[in-house]
């Protein structure tokens, strides 16, 4: 029995750690990288104004090129939607919605609602700003922790996780609007 005690106050002790620790840990979860173009801003945003536009260059189609995708609204417009389901988990299920079109300030935001593998939720963006004779593309991602995942947060590297993925598709928004 008195091992048994020991155990519950180890277990009840590194739960309350963890409670505590988290309680100091913000759930906010910011990511973006940017890249150059020696193309005009207007025919970078062709690239990047709609979801459809978006899927020529993403690096997750490379997931499962014949994961099912079913496309409703207008393209281009708030409620343009995308939802793809795949039978491999890395591609998994989701949905991801146009929010906000600005066309004078060349930035779409839309929200990613992932299913499988996994429960989950971001906002995404990509802007578009002059740079020289060429454009900067920022593309990038806001999502919120829940309590008390948020100790996660210590073990996370989302350079390391998703960095490669996101230079993946850069290079190729890149390349896309650098054609003559």
């Amino acid at each position: 029995m008195k091992i048994l005690k020991k155990i519950i106050i180890v277990l009840a002790s590194v739960l309350l750690l963890w409670m505590l620790v988290a309680a100091f840990i913000s759930g906010d979860c910011v990511y973006e990288k940017s890249i150059s173009i020696n193309a005009s801003p207007e025919k970078v945003w062709q690239q990047t104004n709609s979801l459809k536009a978006m899927d020529q260059w993403s690096p997750w189609n490379d997931l499962d090129p014949g994961m099912k995708k079913d496309w409703t609204g207008t393209t281009g417009q708030a409620g343009e939607k995308v939802c793809w389901d795949s039978q491999k988990d890395a591609a998994g299920k989701g949905c991801q919605e146009v929010k906000k079109v600005d066309t004078a300030g060349k930035r779409i935001d839309t929200q990613l609602l992932f299913l499988t593998p996994y429960k989950s939720e971001a906002d995404a963006y990509v802007k578009i700003v002059p740079e020289g004779s060429g454009s900067k593309a920022t593309w990038g991602f806001t999502s919120k922790i829940p309590y008390p995942f948020t100790v996660m947060k210590l073990f996370m590297n989302l350079e390391d996780a998703i960095g490669k993925d996101y230079q993946k598709g850069l290079s190729r928004l890149k390349e896309l609007s650098e054609k003559p």
